[in-house]
């Protein structure tokens, strides 16, 4: 895709291309890559959750992309003081997708299912900071609160995973989170409060540890404004480096649209946003081999965003 005159670049653009030079100008840097590499499960590299809160009366999220299908339930939790469930919503946004992969990575970084999440959660969210302002301040309590919130229903949220290859099609009947100790306070908004450790489902962290997708997470960071360029970062990270050499793949906008848009009515303003979005990603992972005319993207054989050298799993 075509750059833009920097004199015409939003803030968030510009935000992207300063990731990008603090990106290229880190690459060679190997020594401690190990703790800027995020992970991401292939099937929500190709699949996702929702961008935007669907309401609480949505108890139930599909979606399916050639031979992976998802479906995530929402969840309950118990208040003590009353015994009573507590249905709490679907996790969706970017903080849901950065949270998933932020429990993702710290159980594949120390080979365990249990994660320290206090102490671990709020270096996350402080690394996720803009690149510009890192180290200038750290997150708020609001902000740490909305992260805990996502935590929270993705936690109590049941998963089903498919993937089928030929016949053949294997599913996951699962949980992000097998044991977690939580629970609500006393006040109106049933807020969440929780300990310092939480265990992700042995079903999902065994299938997680085949099925892992590296990413970088200082372009998670530069991306943590927006669910769609999240979500196309992951799945070019999964897809291109998959892509035979000499052997490009087209792709339309109605099925990207089908992947990226389904709650866009209109395929020419699904159009708009997905360049924006794919602006952003490609200032991110400039290996990317993408191009994009009016049918539809052209993609290529590309490097992966993260070095197989440097890759834990």
């Amino acid at each position: 895709m075509k750059n833009k005159n920097p004199q015409h670049l939003t803030l968030v653009e510009k935000r992207s291309l300063e990731a990008k030079i603090a990106l290229e100008a880190r690459t060679a840097l190997v020594t401690g890559m190990r703790e800027q590499i995020a992970y991401q499960h292939t099937v929500l590299c190709q699949t996702c959750l929702p961008y935007r809160n669907p309401g609480d009366a949505v108890r139930i999220w599909k979606r399916e992309q050639g031979d992976i299908a998802l479906c995530v339930e929402a969840g309950m939790a118990l208040r003590p003081e009353t015994k009573q469930w507590v249905e709490l919503g679907l996790p969706f946004g970017p903080k849901a997708r950065l949270i998933l992969a932020y429990l993702n990575s710290e159980a594949l970084k120390t080979g365990s299912p249990k994660i320290e999440v206090e102490r671990s959660l709020t270096a996350f969210v402080r690394r996720l900071q803009d690149p510009t302002q890192r180290g200038k301040s750290g997150p708020n309590g609001r902000e740490i609160l909305a992260f805990k919130e996502q935590l929270s229903r993705l936690s109590v949220a049941n998963i089903r995973m498919a993937m089928s290859t030929n016949e053949h099609m294997v599913q996951i009947n699962s949980q992000f989170v097998d044991v977690i100790d939580l629970w609500l306070t006393k006040d109106e908004n049933n807020r969440v409060l929780w300990s310092p450790t939480l265990h992700l489902n042995p079903r999902y962290f065994n299938d997680l540890k085949k099925h892992a997708v590296p990413l970088d997470e200082r372009a998670l960071a530069a991306l943590a404004h927006s669910a769609m360029a999240l979500d196309i970062y992951a799945w070019l990270a999964q897809r291109l480096h998959r892509i035979p050499q000499g052997k490009p793949q087209s792709v339309s906008w109605v099925a990207l649209k089908g992947q990226f848009g389904v709650s866009l009515s209109r395929i020419n303003n699904f159009r708009s946003k997905f360049r924006a979005a794919m602006f952003q990603v490609l200032a991110c992972y400039p290996k990317a081999k993408v191009e994009a005319d009016h049918k539809g993207l052209t993609l290529r054989h590309s490097q992966p965003p993260i070095s197989a050298h440097v890759v834990v799993v």
